[in-house]
């Protein structure tokens, strides 16, 4: 019964996406830093070393200061849920809701854009 209980919720969360989780380059480790997607241990030793020298203030300084963090990548990081100070990257796509509602993205008319 116990193993059934578990096998459900270990699927419940599976499905919902709750396994997506911010992890704020201030505060991390490298085991949470490894775990975002597009971060291994050769970036999250840069952002590490660089974080020895004082907290990041924000994306701008983040990048500027950890080779290989142009635009594209952080905003791809920001989507995959790395934070600056609590704040994901201005300009990077949010996040699909848990649901996979794609409905909610489509124009009321039903129509694409031109």
């Amino acid at each position: 019964m116990i193993k059934k209980l578990m096998l459900a919720v270990a699927a419940l969360v599976a499905s919902t996406g709750f396994a997506f989780a911010q992890v704020d380059v201030n505060k991390a480790d490298a085991a949470a830093l490894d775990g975002v997607n597009g971060i291994g241990p050769s970036m999250s030793k840069a952002i590490l070393d660089e974080r020895a020298k004082g907290e990041f203030k924000d994306w701008a300084d983040l990048q500027g200061r950890v080779k290989g963090m142009g635009d594209k990548k952080a905003g791809k990081l920001s989507e995959a849920g790395l934070v600056v100070n609590g704040k994901a990257k201005e300009g990077a796509a949010a996040k699909p809701a848990a649901n996979g509602n794609k409905a909610a993205a489509k124009p009321a008319d039903g129509k694409a854009a031109s």
